[in-house]
């Protein structure tokens, strides 16, 4: 199949401008949560790196749990609905916490509870969603939606990270994640104005089950050579992601001395990156072919991350070292992350969309809660900055494994989706 690139059609699609609506106000609130939760702990309850590793593992770990029960019934479900229902479970969850700071109850156990039941309502959400796309646009048109969505996703980086740290400076963390459950109501209003018609999956013959899900998912992935490089990615770089996000906020205030707005101003910037990112991933794609977009992209983008533990001298410095990473990083990133998903919705059956999905969030769950969890360890034994540079290493050495496979040489999306497994193929 040539490459669709993106024409601008899609603005005159109501639902998928619905759809994007919903996702613009969600991601910014979401942003809110993401520094949230964990200034909260930092700053409120004076967290120690190792409960930063366990709240950031309990905000992965549920994409585990998830995945293992929900691929199978997302595609056999109506995905809009499910994507509803999250958002719901989402804005209620998060109004727990101001209550609780409110009522000076606030404890480390409950930022706990609410990482993990968040984790798993995003995760539904997100599976969901990666399946619901292809029913919702034409398969031509899929480059476009994810360009479309992955700039929300980078504006959202821009705003939502220093709107974060404002806000926790003037209202307190507690009460600043409280309007991030108002953004979820407004979504769940938005994707529920969708009236486009969607077919899911037929039932299987056979009773389906949870490891039959899972291994039809796992063989529509590894039997295509296409695929089977970015399921290797997917599973390995949040291993080493993980301590990022373990250790990133201690590090950026209690090593390096930002304060929280500063902190947000900074991450701020990978939005920036995330937007250069869309702009630049078509012409990249033209120039290189899709294969070396993604794997350039994401080798790029973890080369950048060095930066991250090599901040250190005056303020200004560490700033400037802290948002290179963030530039550079975000912008190759987002370049990349746009063909991959592109590639995966593209050729996977519609039927299979969801099981896949599940998988990868199975794998990257799994490694991301392993990876917070030695970075929390790790960060307490020989510090913030020589964990960060640990898990710098397994960024860079995670697309290279790819490099000699089939997807470097891929220039076009290939053509018709092949059947999935359950079909014979």
């Amino acid at each position: 199949m040539r490459i669709s690139f993106p024409s601008g059609a899609l603005w005159q699609h109501a639902g998928f401008m619905r759809l994007w609506a919903a996702q613009t106000v969600s991601s910014f609130g979401a942003r809110i949560t993401r520094e949230g939760l964990a200034l909260a702990s930092v700053l409120t309850i004076d967290a120690r790196p190792f409960q930063l590793g366990t709240l950031a593992a309990l905000a992965l770990g549920p994409s585990v749990i998830v995945g293992f029960f929900s691929g199978g019934y997302v595609d056999r479900s109506r995905k809009r609905a499910i994507m509803v229902a999250a958002d719901l479970v989402r804005a209620a969850v998060l109004m727990t916490v101001p209550f609780a700071a409110w009522m000076h109850l606030l404890s480390m156990g409950q930022l706990y509870a609410v990482a993990a039941l968040m984790g798993g309502a995003s995760v539904l959400f997100d599976i969901a969603d990666h399946a619901y796309l292809p029913h919702l646009i034409a398969r031509g048109q899929l480059i476009e939606g994810n360009s479309k969505l992955a700039m929300t996703e980078s504006l959202a980086e821009v705003g939502g990270p220093a709107l974060a740290g404002i806000l926790v400076q003037t209202l307190t963390a507690p009460f600043a994640i409280a309007i991030n459950a108002a953004t979820y109501l407004v979504s769940a209003a938005f994707l529920g104005t969708i009236t486009a018609e969607e077919h899911p999956a037929e039932r299987e013959k056979k009773r389906p089950t949870l490891l039959n899900d899972l291994k039809l998912g796992y063989e529509t992935m590894s039997h295509n050579p296409l695929l089977r490089p970015l399921m290797v990615m997917s599973f390995l770089s949040p291993l080493f992601g993980g301590t990022f996000s373990a250790l990133y906020v201690i590090f950026a205030i209690k090593t390096l001395g930002l304060s929280p707005a500063l902190m947000g101003i900074t991450v701020a910037v990978g939005g920036v990156g995330s937007l250069i990112g869309t702009a630049v991933s078509a012409p990249l794609v033209r120039r290189l072919g899709v294969g070396r977009t993604i794997l350039l992209g994401f080798l790029v983008s973890a080369v950048s991350s060095i930066f991250v533990p090599a901040a250190s001298g005056p303020l200004w410095l560490k700033v400037a070292s802290l948002m290179t990473a963030q530039l550079v990083g975000d912008s190759m990133a987002v370049a990349a992350m746009i063909p991959a998903a592109s590639l995966r919705q593209s050729i996977v059956p519609r039927s299979m969309l969801g099981r896949t999905a599940a998988l990868m969030s199975v794998g990257a769950g799994t490694s991301a809660v392993a990876g917070a969890l030695i970075g929390g360890t790790t960060g307490s034994l020989i510090g913030p900055r020589w964990a960060l540079l640990a898990a710098v290493t397994g960024l860079i050495a995670t697309p290279l494994t790819a490099f000699a496979s089939p997807l470097w040489h891929l220039g076009d999306i290939p053509g018709e989706a092949p059947k999935s497994p359950d079909e014979g193929a």
